[in-house]
């Protein structure tokens, strides 16, 4: 509680005393704070405790800013924060708090939360990425039974939103081209869902096999001394194939 206490002196201090940290405001500050949550999951995927350690850290700073410029406006403190969030948990945690049966308590605490929406898609960021969006939003919509029965559904719904791509390509309209490659991603998106698949890890995932490789394709073409533009989309394809082989993630090849 001691190291807290000085943490919290610290922030109040560079808020009075720095002229950078003075400037910030809630607004300012939301693109650190996504860019210090995608640097905490890159140190967990990483397994580096010491990385960790210190992106926990930078991520602490930011709710201590965001609590400070809140105390600064006499809206609430860190102390209401903790408050706020103790009560949460509780209530969110019957079956550890109370004497309520764990069986359903997520069904049953997402049943309360909606009572106090207006919508059971309330609540869910319009800035989270597009994936993650995408599968909350069916979550939440599965809740009241908007979902598919089976997995043939899925993948039937899949080929139907390709065959409307392949309509609006051949008109050539690139408006309705959009809204159709839209209507793709979030079919495959209930596709993962239903698969029980988190959709934006498994892109993240993807797009680092994608990088590793073609580093990997680099790197050969620079060995062999030329470059990957002067090849022909053969030699490519070639060294995207070898580049597979070895790379370390070859047991889950897409």
């Amino acid at each position: 509680m001691d190291e807290l206490k000085s943490l919290l002196e610290v922030v109040a201090k560079i808020r009075k005393d720095c002229p950078w940290d003075r400037r910030q405001t809630h607004e300012s500050l939301k693109r650190y704070l996504l860019e210090e949550a995608y640097e905490l999951l890159e140190a967990i995927d990483k397994k580096d405790d010491k990385l960790l350690l210190e992106e926990l850290g930078d991520m602490l700073l930011q709710v201590l800013m965001h609590a400070q410029i809140a105390k600064e406006r006499k809206a609430f403190d860190i102390q209401d924060v903790a408050r706020q969030l103790r009560q949460k948990l509780i209530d969110r945690h019957p079956h550890v708090f109370g004497c309520e049966p764990a069986e359903d308590i997520l069904k049953k605490w997402e049943e309360r939360k909606a009572k106090d929406r207006e919508s059971i898609l309330d609540g869910v960021p319009k800035i989270m990425p597009a994936l993650m969006r995408s599968q909350k939003l069916q979550d939440r919509a599965s809740l009241v039974g908007f979902d598919f029965e089976n997995l043939q559904q899925v993948f039937d719904k899949i080929q139907e939103e390709i065959q409307e791509l392949k309509e609006a390509i051949k008109e050539g309209n690139k408006d309705n081209i959009q809204h159709e490659i839209g209507d793709v991603l979030t079919a495959v998106v209930e596709l993962s869902r239903f698969l029980k698949v988190d959709a934006e890890l498994a892109l993240q995932k993807a797009n680092d096999r994608f990088e590793r490789r073609f580093r990997y394709m680099e790197k050969k073409a620079k060995e062999m001394g030329i470059e990957l533009k002067d090849m022909s989309l053969k030699e490519m394809d070639d060294l995207w194939l070898e580049a597979k082989r070895f790379d370390k993630d070859e047991a889950f090849d897409s």
